[in-house]
């Protein structure tokens, strides 16, 4: 009998759990409208693949400070959305190149700013640094 009201605690104790969990849940996607009307949630795969080939061009082919322009026109998307790309501060230490990029993106009056960061080894293709 002293069994049952361990059951009850434990399963009491998972549901408290649970129910916060839900809660943090829902809170935490509550928190997160504000991404709702910025320029990347009107883009699409195409605008996604797009965009990204011409960040790595511009990280490839363009001097610092020297801007490219992008823009989803195409794409069969029913909203515009245009970017300045402009990678800077190149730095090289031994056979290691690296150079942040700035990407700002526009839609419907809204803009946003993206600063990847790429490196390679000599020659290698550019690799986005993950931020810590």
């Amino acid at each position: 009998m002293s069994r049952m009201p361990r059951t009850l605690h434990t399963l009491s104790a998972l549901g408290a759990a649970l129910f916060v969990t839900i809660g943090m849940g829902s809170a935490h996607a509550a928190n997160l409208g504000f991404l709702n009307n910025t320029p990347m949630s009107f883009m699409n795969q195409a605008d996604y693949n797009s965009l990204q080939n011409a960040v790595r061009d511009a990280v490839e082919h363009k001097a610092d400070g020297e801007s490219t322009s992008w823009s989803n026109e195409g794409s069969r998307n029913g909203t515009r959305i245009t970017s300045t790309i402009t990678p800077s501060n190149t730095q090289k230490e031994g056979d290691k190149t690296c150079r942040d990029t700035e990407v700002v993106i526009n839609a419907k009056g809204q803009s946003m700013t993206l600063r990847p960061h790429f490196c390679r080894t000599g020659e290698g293709a550019w690799v986005f640094q993950k931020q810590h």
